[in-house]
């Protein structure tokens, strides 16, 4: 009963389809148009135009990758001011902070930890990694070191 139904709305809307694209059709009719016209262009009409796009600012330079794991804990450095992006790869469960940055990012074996990172404060802020097995331990994985430009 209801694949009548749809058929049916399907066949009326094709319908109505076709009468508005035979009634919206152009004003030209083959009967009334006139022969095409060769018209040579003047050396004026040769020049075409050109867009060219209005100049903006300059791209920045693109985010730096830092990785860190938490097998093998570091220090990595970013400059102050310098968007980076920061993964952070472990081997269980659990929750990932840069507090010092108010960060903090789920993570999983197969899915690191990200964290989009673009400040001016210059210092070090710890990367700490809290297991969902056992969230009283917390470990330290690494340092985010952010320097001056």
């Amino acid at each position: 009963m209801h694949l009548r139904r749809a058929l049916l709305l399907f066949a009326i809307v094709l319908g109505l389809a076709a009468v508005a694209a035979s009634v919206s059709r152009s004003g030209r009719d083959s009967t009334t148009s006139e022969p095409f016209r060769t018209v040579t262009p003047t050396t004026t009409e040769q020049q075409t135009p050109t867009v060219a796009p209005a100049p903006g600012p300059e791209p920045g330079p693109a985010p730096v990758v830092r990785r860190f794991f938490a097998s093998q804990p570091g220090a990595q450095k970013i400059e102050a001011g310098q968007a980076a992006t920061v993964y952070v790869e472990v081997d269980e469960p659990g929750q990932v902070e840069i507090a010092d940055l108010g960060l903090s990012a789920a993570t999983e074996p197969l899915t690191p930890a990200r964290f989009d990172v673009l400040t001016n404060e210059t210092g070090r802020h710890p990367i700490t990694f809290l297991p969902a097995a056992d969230e009283a331990a917390t470990v330290r994985i690494g340092t985010l070191v952010v320097v001056p430009e």
